[in-house]
């Protein structure tokens, strides 16, 4: 056998090695997500009001008072994503909250709807910051 087929032959070999030893890998990373997916899917269902770091795993909602009263007067009509995605100041969640009940049959919410709109208010409020606050008290110096 000459030189040139069996460095193919022998290379050929190392690329089937390399292909198995990738797709192993990817099954194990694929399946280890999958576990952890299980595992979270489990305890949603086996507790629908389980809270982790602070939040409601089932509705994604920051844990604080008037969570519940938001999961129950919110989440009959649209998903709490519509909810966690938006920030507004009270006024604005008032305005959509009125919104809602003028032309999406939302129903009056009595002594509740103060307490959605602390709850809103203080926990999606519009964010004022960039990435950070800006550097105070720095003494500068020149590069040279």
């Amino acid at each position: 056998m000459t030189k040139h087929k069996l460095f193919w032959k022998s290379s050929g070999l190392v690329y089937i090695v390399i292909i198995l030893i990738c797709s192993f890998t990817a099954i194990l990373v694929i399946r280890t997500f999958c576990f952890v997916a299980d595992e979270k899917v489990e305890l949603i269902e086996s507790d629908p009001e389980a809270i982790e770091y602070g939040v409601h795993l089932r509705t994604g909602l920051v844990e604080d008072i008037g969570m519940r009263e938001v999961i129950f007067n919110c989440t009959n009509c649209h998903s709490a994503e519509l909810v966690t995605q938006n920030r507004m100041t009270k006024k604005d969640w008032l305005g959509t909250i009125r919104w809602m009940q003028e032309t999406q049959n939302l129903w009056d919410l009595g002594d509740n709807e103060q307490i959605i709109l602390d709850y809103l208010a203080k926990n999606y409020a519009p964010k004022d910051k960039g990435r950070r606050e800006m550097l105070k008290d720095v003494e500068w110096y020149l590069l040279e």
